[in-house]
Order: C-alpha cells, then structure tokens, then sequence
C-alpha cells in the first residue's frame, strides 16, 4: 500500500502539478515549478490541459528532477479530481516516492479525493503472478503542512475496495464460503460476526440459500456481520450476493460465460469492504452486514427446475431457472434483515444480465419501494463517484412471476428482467421497511484500465455504501 504524508517536494522524485483548462495554473504561482520554454514546449505537445491529458517535463532548477502535468479541464470536481490522481498513480508507477500539488486546487476535501483516486488507480492483483512486477510507487506526498480529515476516511475507503477488488478477483477455488466467513471474522474487533454453517442454515430455515448449495461439494454459509458503536442512534442493513461461481446450475450457462463468474460474488465483496471502512472510520451509525455464500454447481444433489423452496420468512419460490439463483440467496437475506428492525435495508448484487444490456458496462441499476430511501442513495452514490440509475419498480409487472404451484416463480418473460428480479427481492422486504436494490452486474467487472479503475473486480458499491451509512450516521 502507498504511505501518505505531508511536506515537502523536496527530495522526491516526481512533482504532479494541476494545470487547467487553457494552460491556467491550478495551484499556486509560488509552487509551480520554473520550467524554461514552458509554452514551446506545451505547443509542441499540444497540452491544453483538457481533462486527462499528462506530460513529463524536465524540471533541472525545480524541487525535483522531473514534473508531470495534469490536465483538469475547465472545471474541477472531486470525481474529476480522484481521476486525475488515478491517472498519475499509473503513469507515474515507475517513481518510488510522488508530491503532490492537486490537492491544492479550489475544492473542498480534496485531499481526500486525491488520495482515494491515487491508491485506487496504483491497485495491482499479482496473488498469482510468478515474477510479480516491481511497483516503486511506495510514498506519496501532499505537499503542504499537515492532512485533513479527508485522507483518514478515504484510506479506509481505498482499503476496503482493495479488500472487494481482491476477493473478487481471486479464483473461485480459493475462496470457498467456508474461507470467505472466515476473513469475515477478521474484518475488524469492532464487527462482530456470526457465520451460520451448513447445519444450522437448514435448521434456520434458510431454503434459498441450501438450494442453491445443494448441486455443490464445498457447503454454504450465512455471514451476519454487526457494527455497533456507542451512541449510533439509525441503522442500516445491507446485504450482498455471494455466490463464489455460478455455472448456472442444471440449467447451465454456455463456457464463454463461465469464465469470469468468480465475479457472482461482488455484491458480498461490497459488503465486507464497505463493513471494513466504516468500522475503520468509527461512523456513529448501527451497520449489520449479511451474506449468503455458496457456489451454484451441477452436483448429482442439485436443485432441479420445477422444484420449490421456502425461504427464511415462510414464502416459496417455484424454480424454473436454475441459473436465476441470485434472487433465491437474497431472499433469505433479506427476510433476516428486517429483523434488525432497520432503518434501511440495501441489497447489492451481480443480479441480472438484463440490467447490463440496459444500462451498458458502468451504471448500477437502482429500485426501490421508497422514493426517500432511492434518493438518499442516489445522493450518496452521486457523491461518491458511483453511478447508479434508477429503473421502476413496476407493480403490474408481478404478474410474469406469478407461479401455479408456488408463491411464485423465479423467473419472469425474456423482458424486463431486472424489474421482475427486484419484485421478486421486494416480496422478502416486511411492509414499511424502506429497500433499495442495487443491481451491479455491469460495473462489478471492469473490462479495461483507466483512470483509477484497473481491469477486473472493480469494487463497485463500496464507496456508495460507505456513503450511505455516512448519511444516516449525520
């Protein structure tokens, strides 16, 4: 991980200097490094300093050897500004020790958008690589006499999405839910943690999640995770997807779709990073984590379409599609969740391939069943860099999942995918309990690099979550 600290330029080895739009300073005049044939030589490379634009340039009579000018464009926001940090942490890679002048451009917390976006942008999955390569980029500074606050939480945000990033991108044989329920127990001493086994999630009655478990060899758990520090007067439960690879079941998925279904279990992977940074934080707000771990396999035991389940609050679901099997876990989690008598219940997922041919590769879709509880993680989401867009929860539309023989199915018609999978979600949410769901099949997986999001588990939904309890906690 990167060292932050404050100072002084002097002595490290890159000096990143924030240039606006039309070549005007983003930082103070007296801090800007003298560079001789400055506007020859931003001619002849035609830097303007539009939004994403980087230049090296020698800086002999400087505080450093070299300087990296960042392009801002012609307004700064803190999205705009943990974009730039992210870009430096990848092209400035090869230094060992970075100062900083973004920070010092007119916004407020804009230490801590620079630091979020530089460790986020320098994050690296090399757990598999046998010659790893050498990250140099060990130290940066942020020139100037001492850090705000800003910095405290947000490397508590950049590590519980390294932590997300992480499980996410580990192969699903090295993370059975057994392994995962046990980096629960380690999360922080300030979440306690109550992990239900293979026994006890059949005594509890929790049927989607043994469901769906019952094709696979490795067995499931139930991980309930609770922050509760003194004084918090809301709270709120999330609760997030965690199956460790879904081949779909009986109902199988094509091979090309396998390949990164290590990443079904993003939405708990959220969960675990977002109970990390608020606890490492200490927001004044109850906070319950709950995930169901289990993998979906083809196991001579599985779960056959036309079966029916009954989850934790007493209503069965006909199984028509085995690879719908998302909806099954979450049922389960979310009957548990009201029992917390919450103030909010969100639930994160990799739920439906509907919401990614709706909303492309990097928007979350968001439903929900109250305008309030919808705009108050909008708001955070917003805030926090993550875009969500929020899809109706249509009633009309319960009739596609209606069931002959059960409470009602587990699919709906071939549109409208991700609508009927929330009104199936809804029905496990007790009356009066505002609910959000978040469904983040696209953006849980990057397919490319840039700025500070790098190719693979993107830890989506952590700051948001984050955010949220933020929120509530005032």
């Amino acid at each position: 991980m990167i060292e932050v600290s404050s100072g002084s330029s002097a002595g490290a080895d890159l000096l990143v200097v924030p240039v606006l739009a039309d070549r005007v300073a983003g930082s103070s005049d007296d801090l800007m490094p003298n560079i001789d044939d400055l506007e020859q030589l931003l001619d002849a490379k035609d830097f303007t300093g539009k939004r994403g634009q980087t230049l090296f340039v020698a800086t002999p009579d400087g505080p450093t050897d070299e300087a990296l000018l960042v392009g801002l464009g012609d307004e700064v926001d803190e999205e705009g500004l943990r974009r730039a940090a992210g870009e430096v942490a990848r092209v400035a890679s090869g230094y060992a020790s970075v100062a900083t002048l973004l920070h010092h451009v007119d916004l407020d917390a804009a230490e801590g958008a620079v630091v979020l976006g530089t460790k986020l942008g320098a994050y690296r999955f090399e757990e598999y690589l046998s010659e790893p390569k050498d990250a140099k980029f060990a130290h940066l500074i942020l020139v100037g006499p001492e850090l705000d606050d800003s910095v405290k939480v947000s490397s508590a945000i950049a590590d519980g999405v390294t932590l997300a990033r992480d499980l996410v991108n580990r192969p699903a044989k090295d993370k059975p839910p057994a392994a995962l329920a046990d980096i629960a127990t380690g999360l922080s001493p300030d979440v306690s943690v109550t992990v239900y086994d293979e026994k006890a999630i059949v005594e509890k009655g929790f049927g989607g999640l043994a469901a769906v478990n019952a094709g696979a060899d490795r067995p499931a758990r139930m991980v309930v995770m609770e922050y509760r520090p003194e004084g918090a007067e809301s709270t709120v439960v999330f609760v997030g997807k965690g199956i460790v690879f879904d081949s779909g079941g009986l109902s199988i998925k094509p091979a090309g779709m396998m390949e990164t279904m290590k990443t079904d279990m993003a939405g708990a992977a959220a969960v675990f990073g977002a109970m990390r940074a608020i606890a490492q934080i200490g927001m004044k707000v109850n906070v319950v984590g709950i995930t169901p771990l289990t993998e979906n396999l083809t196991g001579g035991s599985a779960t056959r379409p036309g079966d029916v389940m009954r989850a934790y609050n007493g209503k069965t679901i006909e199984i028509l599609n085995t690879d719908a099997e998302g909806r099954l876990v979450l049922a389960d989690g979310l009957s548990l969740a009201t029992e917390f008598d919450p103030d909010l219940v969100v639930d994160i997922a990799t739920l439906t391939g509907a919401c990614k041919v709706a909303l492309g590769p990097a928007i979350g879709g968001l439903l929900s069943n109250d305008d309030a509880a919808a705009e108050l993680v909008e708001s955070a989401a917003h805030a926090a860099g993550e875009k969500l867009w929020r899809l109706p929860l249509e009633a009309e539309y319960k009739k596609m999942v209606e069931s002959d023989i059960a409470d009602m199915k587990n699919t709906g018609s071939r549109y409208g995918g991700t609508i009927t999978a929330a009104l199936i979600l809804e029905a496990f949410v007790e009356d009066g309990t505002p609910w959000v769901h978040l469904d983040v099949a696209g953006p849980a997986r990057a397919e490319k690099t840039e700025h500070y999001v790098v190719k693979g588990g993107s830890g989506f939904g952590v700051r948001t979550l984050v955010a949220v309890a933020a929120s509530l906690a005032g």
